[in-house]
């Protein structure tokens, strides 16, 4: 076997983009050429972007896919390059991967293993493929694998059975707290099946409520990691082979799970905005710590020159925390606004005094401050044509604790899967890296201001019980009686889980927002608004 370089494509692709992704693919099969490799390889349906979701309805997204992957293989010269794509043929449908050399598609695989779980939905559009893909370059017989593939048994032990010498991965893989060390996990019980070396490429990148996080890697057949690629940026990775073995190269190490979330959450706004061609962003700036951390995300994602804060004080807003909105807007440098709502919150219970007559201040006079605020926000992000992003944490939507039509208003909710406790990992993180929130903004406790003296906790549990509550239900599918024999208080598992059954009907109108955690409320969770069922009473 002759000793060779395999190139790595890390690439951030557009759904829908075909001439763009096309464009990049080449780009980086000449910058992998010019390298000295002689193969590369893309991630999952590269040319497309992924998920495009039911785009692959269509017949003419396939006639499109297709001219575009005849266009791209033409330019091919000078080096093998294996690209993700969809096809349609007279057998179906599939999740395809084709071997482009010199002007040629020489071989297509098509993947054999459709996810149908967590935020995947494959079967709705594809068809399993059946046979494997095996191609030769310079003595050394490449076979490939797309994803699941090497998630589950089978696909692997049949490129190995038609005589492989190497796997190609092409791998669209979402991001969630520690999911590298599953990938690596999964692959090496393949390679523990077949013996063959792989080659991991993943998609870089945010797409909706999804962030792939790149993090592209190879392993000998050992198991051995021999090259670990960044994450969160595209980049291309050169690995020698050598005798069909993978030689040592770059092991970038693994991000603290602070860091690696904050960098979630900055490439999913910055990707939502940019490629859905949005100029800015506005948020609501209350002087709490969720807001506090969203415009530090939404900063460091977009730049200060791209966001606009809002500070709408009302009677019930505390001097500091005006003062602390100042000082976070200061310190970024952002556009900064002041809108007092005394006004116009009074001028609404003018003209309900006579419906209301003397019923008491509940929760409907907090529910309009928060519209009034959504109101503005709104008029702001029309007139601009930015884009509102919302400040509510997972910890809230759980449990409802948001208002539709208020503080919920908005196009992208960045916290939207990040837990309350998590919020202060992230403000202690970002703080870490110069202080742009007020240390008092995160050590007082959390209030919504919508009545004097109100602080989060006279409703809900403490939030470190609460989001412990949450994940055992939400990400674990525990029923109470399993939570509560984690030592958790009854009173409190029965409050929070009839409080998450009870706002389905508010999460399903909250925008789209970064998923960070294995399960989020987002396509991975599909809950009935109308049900009858309780399991608290189980």
């Amino acid at each position: 076997m002759a000793a060779m370089k395999i190139a790595i494509a890390q690439i951030n692709c557009l759904v829908g983009d075909l001439p763009g992704n096309a464009s990049k693919i080449l780009d980086y099969a000449n910058r992998a050429r010019s390298a000295g490799a002689q193969i590369m390889v893309t991630p999952e349906l590269a040319l497309t972007g992924y998920p495009p979701e039911d785009l692959l309805l269509r017949d003419g997204f396939y006639d499109a896919c297709d001219q575009a992957l005849y266009g791209l293989a033409h330019e091919i010269q000078g080096i093998t390059v294996v690209a993700g794509h969809p096809r349609q043929s007279g057998r179906g449908r599939y999740n395809a991967a084709s071997v482009l050399r010199d002007g040629k598609i020489i071989a297509t695989y098509h993947k054999q293993k459709l996810p149908n779980h967590s935020v995947f939905d494959e079967v709705r559009y594809f068809v399993p493929g059946n046979d494997p893909c095996v191609f030769e370059a310079d003595g050394v017989k490449f076979g490939i694998n797309i994803c699941a593939d090497i998630w589950e048994e089978g696909a692997a032990t049949c490129a190995l059975n038609a005589q492989a010498d190497v796997l190609l991965v092409l791998n669209a893989s979402p991001y969630h707290m520690d999911k590298q060390v599953s990938r690596y996990e999964a692959v090496r019980e393949r390679i523990g099946e077949c013996g063959l070396p792989v080659f991991y490429a993943n998609l870089v990148g945010g797409q909706d409520e999804l962030v792939f996080d790149g993090a592209s890697f190879a392993m000998d057949g050992d198991g051995k990691l021999v090259c670990q690629m960044p994450v969160f940026e595209e980049g291309l990775g050169i690995v020698d082979l050598e005798k069909g073995r993978p030689q040592l190269g770059e092991i970038v190490p693994q991000l603290p799970v602070e860091e690696s979330v904050y960098k979630a959450l900055c490439l999913g706004v910055k990707d939502y905005v940019e490629k859905n061609g949005f100029p800015g962003v506005v948020l609501g700036l209350s002087g709490g710590i969720d807001s506090a951390l969203t415009l530090a995300i939404a900063v460091d994602a977009l730049g200060a020159e791209k966001v606009q804060a809002v500070m709408m004080p009302s009677e019930f807003t505390a001097d500091m925390s005006l003062q602390d909105a100042q000082i976070m807007a200061g310190r970024h440098k952002v556009r900064y606004s002041e809108l007092p709502i005394k006004l116009v919150f009074d001028s609404f219970l003018r003209t309900l005094s006579e419906e209301f007559d003397d019923l008491p201040f509940d929760t409907t006079e907090e529910n309009i401050q928060a519209r009034i605020r959504g109101t503005l926000l709104m008029a702001l992000s029309n007139k601009y044509g930015t884009i509102l992003l919302t400040t509510g944490n997972k910890s809230e939507m759980a449990v409802g604790y948001a208002t539709l039509y208020g503080d919920m208003a908005g196009g992208f909710s960045v916290l939207k899967d990040v837990p309350k406790t998590m919020v202060y990992r992230l403000a202690r993180y970002r703080n870490s890296l110069g202080e742009v929130i007020p240390e008092r903004v995160i050590t007082r406790a959390p209030s919504a201001e919508l009545r004097h003296n109100q602080t989060d906790q006279d409703a809900l549990p403490p939030y470190e019980v609460l989001d412990a509550i949450m994940e055992c239900y939400v990400e674990h599918d525990m029923c109470p009686v399993e939570i509560m024999a984690q030592g958790f208080d009854e009173k409190d598992v029965r409050q929070v889980v009839k409080l998450i059954d009870r706002n389905e009907f508010k999460r399903r109108q909250a925008p789209v927002g970064v998923r960070v955690t294995p399960r989020g409320f987002g396509k991975d969770r599909r809950y009935p608004i109308t049900s009858k069922y309780r399991p608290w009473a189980e």
